[in-house]
């Protein structure tokens, strides 16, 4: 049940209002208002980990990435933690079988970490978009993606997503920088807007490149391509629909026992 009520707003105020409304998701001004306010008082949002891909692939040592040990607990409890800190409550992951029988055995449904975990099989897999796609119907508001293999606890996850809901894009995505750019995405930049993703290039003079971690919503499952980053996001680029959240910190990517240890020393 709605209640109808009268308030009094500044000019600046609601132009910033009016700014988040898309004629989609959010159609007019008093959607828009309930959207932020609810966003505001921490309502339950939904967060998406992926870790698809080959099992063999994403081990370290008996360990899958996701569930070697870190500081006090696995990879997966982290960022679960850090998740939970900032108001996600229902997290789906996506990954293989055996990755996900192995990732129940330690979350069971999330419960015990104030959460609620859903276990998404990903069969095979062209890339990233693949992935995701298999959320379609699942998710029907605004989401967060970090990909598995990432130790993000000093990332603003608030930043990113109060930026997203302010901006009319389909996905804004976290940048960082990179001394070795030609491993990542790097993206051409003007204020907010990318205006140019391309994917690990084999030459580059720009250091500014994609973390893996950005804010969609369900009209992302509906561009055409296997991968985010070699289909997906150069599209949404060169259609002025993909923003970009600087962030002056760091994710690290987990993949062998040297970026395990990095992390063990890590003083957050």
């Amino acid at each position: 049940m709605k209640t109808k009520i009268s308030i009094t707003i500044n000019k600046k105020t609601l132009g910033d209002i009016d700014s988040i409304i898309d004629n989609v998701y959010i159609r007019n001004r008093s959607q828009a208002i309930e959207h932020l306010a609810k966003n505001a008082l921490g309502e339950n949002k939904t967060a998406v980990i992926m870790a698809g891909g080959a099992e063999e692939k994403l081990k370290i040592g008996d360990n899958y990435r996701m569930t070697v040990k870190v500081k006090n607990s696995t990879l997966v409890e982290v960022a679960i933690g850090k998740l939970r800190d900032n108001g996600f409550k229902t997290i789906y992951i996506v990954a293989r079988p055996k990755i996900l029988t192995r990732l129940f055995e330690i979350l069971k449904d999330g419960s015990m970490y104030g959460v609620k975990v859903n276990y998404v099989e990903e069969g095979k897999s062209n890339g990233t978009a693949d992935s995701l796609k298999l959320l379609k119907g699942k998710i029907n508001s605004n989401f967060l993606v970090v990909y598995g293999d990432l130790y993000f606890n000093k990332i603003k996850i608030d930043g990113l997503w109060n930026e997203h809901i302010k901006q009319n894009s389909v996905v804004t995505i976290v940048l960082t920088t990179s001394s070795r750019p030609s491993e990542k995405g790097t993206v051409k930049v003007e204020g907010n807007k990318v205006l140019n993703f391309t994917q690990k290039p084999k030459e580059s003079d720009i250091y500014l490149v994609f973390s893996p971690i950005f804010v969609t919503g369900p009209e992302i499952f509906e561009y055409s391509g296997a991968s985010l980053e070699k289909d997906v996001f150069p599209i949404l680029a060169e259609r002025g629909l993909l923003n970009a959240h600087l962030s002056s910190e760091k994710e690290v990517h987990v993949h062998t026992m040297m970026d395990v240890n990095k992390v063990r020393f890590d003083k957050n």
